[in-house]
């Protein structure tokens, strides 16, 4: 197919999907606006594929590791159980303000907990076993990040990890000579070898792993 096929696709996929909320909706176009590196942002498809997820799993606990501008972690609140609760992690403090923001305008505001945090030093004080866990953060880390987990999910619990085909550099030649792309591959591998799971790859947007524990 040609790029204006897929470009009419998108359009036809955008218009027979449920649309942004307006807090969404206005929360991407401030992103694009205002803040460095837009594209980080789920976007609007790829947020009603969390959200989606999230109310088929209903949550009662949720992990997300790199929150950005808010946009995934509303998306996935979308989901939680009654008296559930989404915890989530980002290193930026810079942003932290526009992103607390919206967090504060969600319908799940209270169920959000938002911390400037690394993940892997805030989850030594957190004792629950988590139902979902969305995986979007730093690159070079992605298989910490599964060793570290995977412990902490629930029997039949989910991950997702984004990225995982980091805009097909996982098939270039020499690929693992860069340190982000590298963590990547050896993310993929580890998960894909592991027996404690079961896994497979969305070719949607950047990639998706969906993760299931055994």
């Amino acid at each position: 197919m040609f790029n204006n096929d897929f470009q009419e696709l998108d359009g036809y996929i955008m218009q027979h999907s449920q649309p942004e909320s307006e807090l969404l909706k206005e929360l991407n176009r401030q992103t694009h606006l205002k803040i460095m590196r837009p594209r980080m942002l789920s976007g609007h498809i790829q947020g009603r594929v969390l959200a989606m997820l999230s109310k088929m799993i209903a949550p009662t606990y949720i992990l997300e590791i790199g929150t950005f501008t808010g946009y995934s972690a509303i998306c996935l609140s979308e989901g939680l159980a009654p008296d559930g609760i989404l915890f989530t992690y980002d290193i930026n403090d810079e942003i932290e303000a526009f992103t607390r923001s919206y967090i504060d305008k969600s319908p799940k505001a209270s169920q959000i907990k938002y911390a400037i945090s690394d993940a892997r030093t805030a989850l030594q004080n957190i004792d629950v076993l988590f139902d979902l866990v969305f995986i979007d953060g730093d690159k070079r880390q992605y298989p910490e990040y599964f060793e570290m987990i995977l412990p902490k999910v629930r029997q039949g619990g989910f991950i997702i990890a984004d990225n995982i085909l980091w805009s097909g550099k996982v098939i270039e030649p020499d690929a693992e000579k860069d340190a982000y792309t590298k963590g990547v591959i050896d993310f993929n591998r580890m998960v894909n070898e592991s027996n404690e799971v079961e896994n497979i790859i969305f070719p949607f947007r950047d990639g998706l792993m969906v993760i299931r524990k055994k």
